[in-house]
């Protein structure tokens, strides 16, 4: 397996927790480490072979999502705290 680190704003590893998803363009997977501006993956060979993930190089852009219930979840302390 190849671990990959992405970095990224704070704004979106605040929707991210180790062992949590994200998405990696359109590739869903499992984070394994998350930091205030990155986060990594474990990607097995088979999913380098099969997805775009195989062909990125260091510094390449990437689409991130986090996951959907993260999202809500955030949105409805920020009100609350509002």
């Amino acid at each position: 397996w190849s671990k990959f680190r992405f970095r990224v704003p704070g704004e979106l590893t605040r929707q991210m927790a180790s062992k949590g998803s994200v998405a990696v363009d359109g590739v869903s997977l499992t984070l394994v480490d998350v930091e205030k501006e990155w986060f990594s993956v474990a990607l097995i060979p088979h999913t380098l072979k099969v997805t775009t993930l195989g062909t990125r190089g260091v510094g390449d852009r990437v689409n991130i999502e986090t996951d959907v219930l993260a999202k809500y979840v955030e949105r409805q302390l920020a009100w609350r705290n509002e």
